[in-house]
């Protein structure tokens, strides 16, 4: 039953994804940025939607009380990443236009790379690192400014459920630069969708929002250790069967 449903819900997102991104395209130039974000963000809640509908899988979220209120208040969202599931869930759940820091390659995806170039998000050329950074904060300032939040995966890319990968301080090089405070986020979708599997189980992913922490006179590392000691320990409590004895042991080896 979960390789029909997850085949069901493959297909579901191929056949809606062509003509959402195709509209995008064709409606870009006579929209502002902010009418082809929620466009977009249209597409992404019905991706969330009928996962729930076809493969069962339930958001659970604490702390939305956590989040700033003021329309064009900043922030950074760092978030635990374990499979595609949250990139969809954080645009569907957060009540202000994300910006996702990203790889150019993605871009180049038929149809949903074409919608997202579209986007007003951070695209970058991973080989120019020094260019690059300079780039995600001259344009973070910009969009945090008009009440975008940039979000990102500290952990770089995708993590097997119950391991931590290397957390870089970009995101917190960032909000220091910028003086947006941090939002620590924990997300256990690797219970439901598993990294780079196909078949999907039915259940509940959790998303955490921690406390928003000051970037102002705080070191990157230092504030991204704090992050990741809040993300890592959040993990931990939410899914305690995937750190329990080799699990906790594998994690500890990806520090």
């Amino acid at each position: 039953m979960p390789l029909i449903r997850s085949i069901l819900h493959m297909l579901w997102l191929t056949l809606t994804v062509i003509p959402w991104a195709l509209a995008v395209v064709i409606a870009a130039p006579f929209l502002s940025s902010t009418r082809i974000y929620w466009m977009c963000a249209a597409w992404l809640r019905l991706a969330v939607n009928s996962g729930t509908l076809i493969l069962g899988i339930q958001n659970r979220v604490t702390g939305m009380e956590n989040l700033p209120t003021g329309k064009t208040s900043a922030a950074v969202l760092l978030v635990k990443h374990q499979s595609t599931w949250e990139t969809f869930s954080m645009v569907a759940l957060m009540p202000h236009p994300l910006a996702y820091v990203f790889k150019k390659e993605l871009l180049y995806v038929p149809f949903f790379g074409w919608a997202m170039a579209r986007m007003d998000m951070i695209h970058i050329d991973r080989s120019q690192r020094a260019q690059a950074f300079s780039k995600v904060v001259a344009q973070g300032k910009r969009l945090m400014s008009q009440g975008t939040w940039v979000i990102m995966f500290p952990e770089g890319t995708r993590i097997d459920r119950g391991q931590k990968g290397v957390y870089k301080s970009g995101g917190t090089r960032l909000a220091i630069e910028t003086g947006a405070p941090v939002i620590p986020i924990a997300v256990t979708s690797g219970k439901c969708w598993p990294r780079k599997a196909f078949i999907k189980t039915p259940g509940v992913v959790d998303f955490s929002i921690g406390k928003p922490i000051s970037s102002v006179g705080r070191k990157p590392d230092e504030l991204m250790r704090e992050v990741e000691n809040w993300i890592e320990a959040e993990m931990h409590r939410l899914d305690p069967q995937a750190y329990a004895g080799g699990g906790a042991a594998a994690a500890g080896t990806h520090a």
